[in-house]
């Protein structure tokens, strides 16, 4: 293909708009930088007559032409790759959480902190009564959440809660009934990590 003119016929506008488009996203750029080492037209379908491809194939075909065998034994898969984990990716994220009452109502909060230091910040307000206890397990299962959808997989947590950490620990037993459901949840978000520590932090450092 380094040698020849390749004409991209396609219906969808979206490749284009990748093709030809000097503004576009990580990925996008990425793949238009890639494919920028090929001498590619842009030709939507629209310009091109269907009987006009069919002639233009049935005059470049070739007399000892074979078809392509689409038999593919292990048509179930998909993909195999391999990939390496970087330094960082093996590193642990750390979550701190906490919360604020006052008069008006309760505030949650939780920072999520990269291995090399970012720092993601969330917070929220609760639109019920709770006990403080609820309301830190709220901010941790908050924080936890955004862990998961970001897909970490190694997470230390930090609160300065002793009762809500040392019930996640193990090392507390849950009796109030309100905080039953909660340590239960938490619980099964944990499956997603590979590791998970608890660690309590006293409020002046957290």
């Amino acid at each position: 293909m380094l040698y020849h003119t390749t004409w991209l016929i396609s219906k969808l506008d979206p490749l284009k708009y990748m093709m030809e488009s000097t503004a576009l996203n990580e990925r996008m750029a990425r793949w238009q930088i890639l494919l920028s080492e090929f001498d590619i037209v842009y030709v939507n379908q629209k310009a091109v007559k269907g009987s006009a491809i069919a002639d233009f194939l049935a005059s470049r075909a070739f007399e000892d032409y074979e078809p392509l065998n689409f038999n593919f034994p292990n048509e179930d898969l998909m993909c195999v790759a391999t990939t390496e984990k970087s330094a960082l990716e093996e590193l642990p994220w750390k979550l701190n959480f906490d919360r604020a009452s006052n008069a008006v109502g309760n505030r949650i909060g939780a920072v999520l902190v990269s291995p090399n230091g970012d720092h993601y910040p969330f917070t929220s307000k609760l639109d019920f009564n709770c006990t403080n206890n609820m309301a830190e397990y709220e901010a941790c299962i908050m924080g936890i959440r955004a862990a998961i959808e970001r897909k970490i997989k190694v997470l230390e947590v930090y609160g300065d809660s002793t009762l809500v950490i040392y019930q996640l620990k193990g090392e507390w037993e849950t009796r109030d009934p309100k905080l039953i459901d909660y340590r239960k949840l938490v619980l099964e978000l944990i499956k997603e990590f590979d590791d998970i520590a608890f660690h309590y932090l006293p409020r002046d450092e957290n």
